[in-house]
């Protein structure tokens, strides 16, 4: 019953991370250096996340 539950939660999570990664691109192109370095650290926290899911 939790194999579904962590395959849901991890395509969640690559979703998530995948969104940040775009959030990052953008922020790196509008020159807003501190917004992409909190951006990253969110990024960090989900590929963390997603690695503890699997």
């Amino acid at each position: 019953m939790n194999a579904p539950i962590r395959q849901s939660q991890a395509e969640i999570l690559s979703r998530l991370y995948d969104m940040k990664r775009k959030q990052i691109e953008q922020a790196l192109q509008q020159g807003n250096s501190l917004r992409s370095q909190v951006l990253e650290a969110e990024a960090e926290a989900i590929s963390n996340a997603l690695k503890a899911s699997r």
